[in-house]
């Protein structure tokens, strides 16, 4: 099964710039297990300054949806989901968390990737 890459984008409140780099500085262990367990590596999070977080990551299994739906049933995963929400803004419509509802962060179409 070939690597998977995945680009995605939410806003990140003004008020809570500080927190969620600090909150990221230390990420929980069960959140970093789950990552791992779900087929996720080289997973990095960049903020342009200007309130927009893009996040980039390698999927690499061969379930995609049996693995976000592993991601999202471990209570931790959705304590640290429901804490990271809170400081965010999704610029998906209708978007209700990232445990529920349409998704949370917009996945981006690549257009463009070299090896």
């Amino acid at each position: 099964m070939p690597t998977r890459r995945i680009a995605q984008i939410v806003h990140l409140k003004p008020s809570a710039a500080e927190a969620y780099k600090k909150c990221h500085a230390a990420v929980w262990p069960e959140v970093l297990q789950q990552i791992q367990d779900c087929n996720i590596t080289d997973y990095s999070i960049f903020f342009d300054n200007d309130c927009t977080l893009f996040a980039t990551f390698k999927w690499v299994g061969s379930d995609w949806e049996g693995d976000m739906k592993k991601m999202s049933q471990k209570p931790k995963v959705r304590e640290w989901w429901a804490m990271t929400d809170g400081m965010q803004e999704s610029p998906i419509p209708d978007a209700v968390s990232s445990a529920e509802g349409p998704g949370w962060w917009k996945v981006l179409d690549e257009v463009f990737h070299t090896d």
